[in-house]
């Protein structure tokens, strides 16, 4: 990857994370360390986070990428959660 794909690749990351139809999410980080990617946030499924970390693998093969997108609980809880 040239100089220029480095100043650009957090950005380029970003920008596919938005507006490709298959991602659409804007709530993930990418932070660069040392020679790989990470992608940072939550998302509100096991597929959802596979699918963005595909994406980013398949638009940017040259790149190690580290995926550690959590997950949320997107519905109500269904049991009553005690607190002690």
């Amino acid at each position: 990857m040239n100089q220029i794909d480095e100043e650009y690749l957090e950005a380029e990351i970003q920008r596919l994370l938005t507006e490709d139809g298959r991602v659409a999410e804007q709530g993930i980080t990418v932070q660069r360390r040392e020679h790989a990617v990470v992608l940072l946030g939550d998302v509100e499924s096991d597929q959802r986070r596979d699918e963005i970390c595909r994406q980013i693998a398949e638009h940017f093969p040259e790149l190690a990428i580290t995926c550690d997108i959590g997950i949320t609980r997107a519905q109500a809880p269904s049991e009553v959660e005690e607190i002690s």
